[in-house]
C-alpha cells in the first residue's frame, strides 16, 4: 500500500530551561526519548526546531532596565530624544520603553499610524476616510489624535498605547510628548537624536534620516548591541526580538546559535546514524486576518540552521497539472502520470507554470511558522518541535 501520510509536526515536551543549561544535551535527550516513547523512528532529514527562548534563556542572556538606560545615556548624552516607530505591544517594547526614557530627559515618541509595523492598530482606516486624515503626508500632535479619533483600545488587548506608553515615560522620569507621522524625517522637527525602533524597514528608516540631516541615529538593533557591566546583549540585533522576562528585564534574542544547531545535529546522527536538520525558530512568518497582525516581530524567523534548510521550495503544483497537462487523464494513470512529472522536474523551477501557486517564501521562514503554531506561546510546554515529511512528496513511498 502507498504511504497515506505526509507532513507530521509534533510539540516535543522539554524540562523548564534554566542559566547554564544544556541545550544540546536537553534537546538530543528529549527528541531521542519522545521517538522511543511514542513509537516512531528518527528518519534522514526529519527536522529538529527549538524556541529562541529557551536558547537565550540557557545562554543567560538578560538585560534590566537599568542596563538599557546606561546604553542609551552613553549614545544620546541623556538629552532629548525621538524614539520612533515602536511597535504597540507590552511584551516587545513596554520595558524597552522604560529603560529607554531612564536614559533621557525627554522623549519626542513618534507613532506610525493607522498601525504599526507589524499591524497593531490605533484606529481603522475606515476612522482615517471618515476624518479626512491622509497618513502618508499628516503629522498629528497628542491634542489633534484625541480630538479626531478619541480614546480607542486594541481590540485584543484592550489597552490604549497612546496612554500606556505616555504612562510608562513620565513614570521613568522622562518628559513625554507623542506625535503620529509615518515619514521618519518628521521627528526631525522636534529633535535631530533619533532611535528608531521599526524591525523590518530599519536600514531605510536610518538612511533617510542621515540625509535628511539626523546628528545621532541608532536603532533599537544599536542598543544592547554590546554588553553593559556584564548585561546580556546581542551583537546583530540589540534589543530587537527580545520579550518582557519580568517588570524589570527583558530575554533578548539568542546569540550564536550556529554551534547549537550543528551540535545537535552531529549527537543525534552519532546516536541514530540518521542526519536530520536542526534549526532554533522565534515568531512565524503569517498574518492574523481578523486582528490585522503580522506575527514577525523578531528581526528574522530563524536565526541558525542547518545548511540543508537553505532555500525555497522546489515544488510542482499538482492541481496545475491535473487541470492541464493531464486533463484527460484519471484514476492511476494520472497518478502515475503526476508522479512521472515531479522525477523530472527541473532543480530550479522558477518561471515554470507548472509551480505557480507554490508558495515562495525561504525554507525556514515557513517551516519556522509551522513550529510557531505546533508550539504556540502559552503552557503547552513543547519548546521543541520535530518534523517528518516535510521534504516528501507525491512519489515518496517510505
Amino acid at each position: 500500500m502507498s504511504r497515506m501520510v505526509g507532513t507530521v509536526s509534533r510539540g516535543v515536551r522539554a524540562p523548564i530551561i534554566r542559566k547554564g543549561d544544556s541545550i544540546p544535551d536537553i534537546v538530543t535527550d528529549c527528541v531521542l526519548e519522545a521517538a522511543k516513547s511514542e513509537g516512531y523512528e528518527i528518519r534522514d532529514r526529519d527536522i529538529v526546531a527549538m524556541t529562541e527562548a529557551i536558547v537565550a534563556r540557557a545562554q543567560g542572556n538578560y538585560a534590566s532596565v537599568s542596563d538599557i538606560a546606561k546604553d542609551v545615556r552613553a549614545k544620546f548624552g541623556g538629552e532629548c530624544v525621538g524614539v520612533i516607530f515602536p511597535i504597540l505591544s507590552r511584551n516587545r517594547f513596554a520595558i524597552c520603553l522604560r529603560g529607554i526614557a531612564s536614559g533621557a530627559k525627554k522623549i519626542v515618541l513618534m507613532l506610525s499610524y493607522p498601525s504599526d509595523e507589524v499591524g497593531n492598530h490605533l484606529i481603522s482606516l475606515d476612522m482615517l476616510d471618515e476624518r479626512g486624515v491622509d497618513p502618508y503626508r499628516d503629522v498629528l500632535d497628542l491634542k489633534t489624535y484625541r480630538e479626531l479619533f478619541g480614546y480607542e483600545k486594541h481590540r485584543f488587548t484592550g489597552v490604549d498605547y497612546v496612554e500606556y506608553y505616555e504612562s510608562l515615560i513620565k513614570e521613568a522620569g522622562a518628559e513625554c510628548e507623542i506625535i503620529f507621522a509615518n515619514d521618519p524625517r518628521a521627528i526631525l522637527s522636534y529633535t535631530k537624536n533619533v532611535l528608531n525602533c521599526d524591525i523590518h524597514t530599519r536600514a531605510r528608516t536610518k538612511r533617510l534620516l542621515r540625509a535628511a540631516g539626523a546628528e545621532r541615529v541608532f536603532g533599537l538593533d544599536e542598543i544592547l548591541n554590546a554588553p553593559v557591566d556584564g548585561s546580556g546583549y546581542n551583537e546583530h540585533y540589540g534589543l530587537l526580538g527580545s520579550n518582557k522576562a519580568t517588570e524589570d528585564e527583558v530575554k533578548l534574542f539568542p546569540r550564536d546559535c550556529q554551534p547549537i544547531v550543528d551540535e545537535i545535529q552531529r549527537r543525534i546522527f552519532a546516536a541514530t546514524g540518521k542526519r536530520v536538520e536542526v534549526m532554533v525558530y522565534g515568531d512565524g512568518a503569517f498574518k492574523d486576518p481578523v486582528g490585522k497582525i503580522w506575527e514577525l516581530a523578531d528581526p528574522v524567523v530563524s536565526p541558525a540552521y542547518t545548511k540543508g534548510l537553505e532555500g525555497t521550495p522546489n515544488e510542482l503544483k499538482l492541481k496545475y497539472l491535473a487541470d492541464n497537462d493531464f486533463a484527460a487523464l484519471s484514476g492511476d494513470a494520472l497518478k502515475e502520470a503526476i508522479k512521472g512529472e515531479i522525477v523530472k522536474k527541473d532543480a530550479d523551477l522558477v518561471g515554470n507554470m507548472a509551480s505557480e501557486g507554490t508558495t515562495p517564501r525561504q525554507l525556514t521562514d515557513l517551516i519556522g511558522s509551522l513550529c510557531d503554531l505546533t508550539s504556540g506561546s502559552g503552557d503547552k510546554g513543547t519548546p521543541i518541535v520535530y518534523i517528518q515529511g516535510y521534504f516528501d512528496n507525491y512519489t515518496t513511498e517510505y
